[in-house]
């Protein structure tokens, strides 16, 4: 499978592509870097992220997992550039529980470009997990992404 290596502010970035759609961004880098048309726009459009230009992605994107985490992925795709939903909220927009939104979020694939970073542990200003480049309680880059996003 094809992969492309980055650098970012919030650390080195791996994307990941199959049958011509985006199946992970892995924290750190990765062993081989191919450029495909596909992942050069996506390094392009996280780039543009980053710098404050992009507010939406757009790219296919074959995130594998189960039906009931894609239905959670896509309801974080919803999710607006600088707004934030709490894991309850986002639950009670597709008919789950908080825990299990809590758990799609933490096997996220393509973490960035499905926010996970938006989904927050409670209204009153918990910031929940984020298995970011440090691990699953890495909340410094999910303070960094919100801040980028002005969403903190």
């Amino acid at each position: 499978m094809p992969q492309l290596c980055l650098h970012s502010p919030v650390g080195d970035l791996t994307l990941t592509e199959e049958d011509d759609a985006l199946i992970s961004v892995d924290w750190g880098w990765g062993m081989l870097s191919e450029e495909t048309p596909l992942l050069i726009e996506a390094r392009d459009q996280l780039n543009a992220y980053f710098d404050g230009d992009l507010k939406a992605f757009d790219l296919p994107l074959a995130p594998p997992g189960t039906a009931f985490r894609q239905k959670v992925w896509a309801a974080m795709r919803d999710i607006p550039y600088g707004s934030t939903l709490t894991y309850g909220e986002l639950a009670q927009q597709i008919g789950t529980s908080p825990r299990a939104v809590g758990g799609a979020c933490a096997n996220n694939p393509i973490p960035l470009i499905i926010p996970c970073h938006r989904v927050l542990g409670h209204a009153h200003g918990g910031m929940g997990h984020y298995s970011g480049p440090e691990g699953f309680d890495d909340l410094d880059t999910k303070r960094q992404l919100l801040r980028l996003e002005r969403s903190e």
